[in-house]
C-alpha cells in the first residue's frame, strides 16, 4: 500500500518495506567506492529518492513499483556523489594515467592493447601497472556526464545505471549501442568480468572463483575494462 487511506504517501509503511532495498543498494555501491564514502549517506540520499518515486510512480505503465523505485533510488545515490568530492585524488590521478597510455597505445597498435603493452607505455613493470589498476578501485563507475570533458569534473555512474536509470545519455539510443560495441569488443576475460558483475550481480569474489583467479585480479581486470571503455568513450560525442 503505497497511500494512507487519506490519500497520502505512507512514509511509514514505505520504509517499513522498502528500506531494506534501499539499503542493500547503498551497501552495493558503496562496496565499489574508497572507504570515505559513508552507507548511510547513501541510505539517506537513497530513501529520498524512494519518497520520489512514490510520487511520480503511476500503475499501468508497466513497470512494477520495486524497478521504478530502485531507479530513482539509484540515481538518488549517484546525485549525491555527485555533490560530494568522493573520489580521492590519488585515485583519480592512477585512473587518468591508465586511461592516457591505454589511448597512447591504441594509437601506436591500432588495437586494443594487452596489460604488458600498457605497462611498457607506462615505463614500469606489469606487477607495477597490475598495481595501479587496484589502486584505481575506486574509479570502477562510468562517467555518465565527462565523455568529452575533463576528468576533473567526472560525475562517476555505474555501468548499472544501464539497467533503468533515466540519465538523458543513457535514453540515445546512439549511446548505448555505441557503449554496447565497446563492451563487446573488450579483451574475452575482461568482458566475461563485466557481465558476471553487472549483468549477473556477482561480487568480485564470487567473479574470483568462477575465473579461478584472486579477488584482487578480479578487481584488476574490472579497473582496466572500465579504463577501456571511458577511452572509447570519450570520443563518442
Amino acid at each position: 500500500m503505497l497511500y494512507t487511506p487519506q490519500g497520502t504517501l505512507d512514509h511509514d509503511g514505505l520504509v517499513a518495506r522498502f528500506g531494506p532495498m534501499v539499503r542493500r543498494a547503498a551497501s552495493q555501491l558503496a562496496a565499489r567506492l574508497p572507504a570515505n564514502v559513508e552507507v548511510d549517506d547513501l541510505v539517506q540520499a537513497g530513501m529520498m529518492g524512494l519518497f520520489h518515486a512514490m510520487s511520480r510512480y503511476e500503475a499501468g505503465h508497466g513497470a512494477q513499483f520495486e524497478t521504478f523505485a530502485l531507479q530513482r533510488v539509484r540515481g538518488a545515490m549517484l546525485d549525491e556523489l555527485r555533490g560530494s568530492d568522493w573520489m580521492p585524488r590519488s585515485v583519480r590521478r592512477s585512473q587518468r594515467e591508465i586511461e592516457r597510455a591505454l589511448h597512447r597505445a591504441e594509437q601506436k597498435l591500432g588495437r586494443s592493447p594487452s596489460e604488458t603493452e600498457v605497462a611498457r607505455e607506462l615505463g614500469m613493470s606489469l606487477e607495477a601497472y597490475q598495481q595501479l589498476l587496484g589502486d584505481a578501485r575506486g574509479a570502477q563507475l562510468l562517467s555518465l556526464d565527462d565523455f568529452g570533458e575533463d576528468d576533473e569534473n567526472a560525475l562517476e555512474a555505474r555501468i548499472a545505471a544501464l539497467g533503468g536509470d533515466p540519465a538523458s545519455a543513457l535514453e540515445d539510443g546512439r549511446f548505448r549501442k555505441a557503449l554496447a560495441k565497446a563492451i563487446e569488443e573488450l579483451p574475452e576475460r575482461e568482458r566475461l568480468v563485466m557481465g558476471l558483475y553487472y549483468e549477473q550481480d556477482l561480487n568480485l569474489k564470487e567473479i574470483g572463483a568462477v575465473l579461478g583467479v584472486s579477488e584482487s585480479r578480479v578487481s584488476q581486470l574490472h579497473s582496466q575494462a572500465v579504463a577501456r571503455l571511458r577511452t572509447q568513450m570519450k570520443l563518442w560525442r
